[in-house]
């Protein structure tokens, strides 16, 4: 999941113009122009198209957190030059004001639960022995949640579903716990039913098969 998909998300889901997305930048002390933004949101396969570095998606979080909840006094946090998904979820939280109680209530939005513990092991310092790292299957989960709660929309900005393309054609089931973790696999449902019903009908064509022999 590329910086670019992140800020094309956060624009749909809070419904930012250009002119507020410049306020963002500068509110963290960053020159963005419309031009750049513009690019920054186009697909890969446009030719206009422009990487969004690690540092200006930081500066742009830290504007969103200065706009969201106030600017602090005194000198701004340097923005990261290397950002990672547990900062980028970290500091969405922080803009938004979230409680774990209220993470967690986003995250169930679409069918994703976990516990109070494995949240907090996303926010430790990446050297806390109880560190877990937040992979793009999680991060992708909870900007889903918040599209739902903001827009009340399940459909993605460009029509194309992230979620269900990352965990391929599975049904959306129950979401393993180790998936926090990395493993980014679901319990389908009814997948033990699907192949007894298989087996039985074998045997009711067998057995149809043997009557009109007879």
């Amino acid at each position: 999941m590329t910086h670019n998909d992140i800020l094309r998300r956060l624009r749909y889901t809070f419904d930012l113009s250009d002119s507020q997305m410049i306020a963002m930048f500068r509110a963290a002390e960053h020159q963005a122009t419309r031009a750049e933004i513009s690019d920054w949101l186009k697909k890969e396969d446009d030719p206009a198209y422009q990487k969004l570095k690690d540092v200006i998606m930081a500066t742009f979080l830290n504007g969103f957190i200065n706009q969201k909840r106030g600017k602090r006094e005194g000198p701004q946090p340097l923005p990261e030059k290397r950002l990672t998904n547990n900062i980028v979820f970290m500091k969405l939280k922080i803009a938004l004001d979230l409680k774990a109680e209220e993470v967690l209530s986003i995250m169930e939005l679409v069918d994703f639960t976990m516990s109070k513990h494995e949240l907090s092991a996303l926010f430790r310092k990446a050297s806390h022995k109880n560190y877990r790292e937040c992979n793009d299957q999680m991060l992708r989960h909870f900007l889903k949640g918040l599209q739902i709660k903001h827009r009340g929309l399940s459909e993605n900005p460009d029509g194309d579903d992230e979620i269900e393309e990352a965990g391929e054609s599975e049904e959306v089931g129950e979401v393993k716990k180790d998936s926090v973790w990395g493993n980014n696999k679901k319990k389908s449902k009814g997948k033990g039913k699907g192949k007894s019903k298989s087996k039985s009908k074998d045997k009711a064509e067998k057995k149809a098969d043997k009557h009109d022999s007879e």
